[in-house]
């Protein structure tokens, strides 16, 4: 029995430790992309991009942010760890990923731009408010990715789908060249993971036997 809680707390240190280092490279992965281009130079403005930029859109994006409560949501509920509760157990991680995220990525930020820890409250206050918002829901779906039949289908394609769709809704990049390599970049990824998960769907069924 001395081993029950700490096997049953593991996915939620799991599920802290990938939301702060989600948090954390985000914050990161911005300010090498800024320090990559002249922001005030033409050529930027027009048509600039580096490697950086391109990694910083897939980073710093609404469709990664809810992978990553979705993500957290199915480490806390695989394993064995499926069943009535599991929804429940989702709806947690994928909450506090993203407040573990908000804070590491602000923390960083107070650093790398070197300024008050104040400097970003209200930022930190508005993330945090839709990370309890969205958070469960979007934990919700990552505990049902596990599952078999149409409902797991759905909960693994939500990511990809969601970011398709943004790619078209909010268009990313400060210029058309870095909007165009951004949205090949994750329709390119989006349609190779839905074709995965479909793939394996098909070949997971049954064969009736005439």
């Amino acid at each position: 029995m001395s081993d029950y809680p700490r096997s049953a707390s593991a996915p939620m240190v799991l599920v802290l430790a990938v939301g702060a280092s989600f948090g954390a490279a985000t914050s990161l992965v911005n300010a090498l992309a800024h320090q990559t281009v002249d922001l005030e130079s033409r050529a930027a403005a027009v048509g600039g991009w580096s490697v950086m930029e391109i990694v910083s859109i897939l980073f710093d994006s609404g469709w990664a942010w809810a992978g990553l409560a979705v993500l957290t949501g199915w480490l806390a509920t695989r394993a064995g760890r499926q069943g009535a509760a599991a929804p429940v157990r989702g709806a947690v991680a994928g909450t506090l990923s993203l407040l573990v995220a908000t804070a590491a990525y602000y923390a960083l930020d107070t650093i790398v731009h070197q300024v008050p820890i104040g400097s970003y409250v209200y930022d930190t206050i508005f993330w945090a408010l839709a990370a309890v918002l969205f958070g469960p829901v979007l934990g919700t779906i990552g505990a049902c990715a596990g599952r078999p039949g149409a409902i797991g289908v759905l909960a693994r394609v939500t990511v990809p789908v969601g970011a398709a769709v943004q790619m078209v809704v909010q268009p990313p990049g400060r210029n058309e060249v870095l909007t165009a390599i951004g949205q090949w970049v994750v329709w390119t990824a989006a349609a190779v993971s839905i074709a995965v998960v479909v793939v394996h769907f098909i070949r997971a069924r049954p064969t009736r036997t005439a």
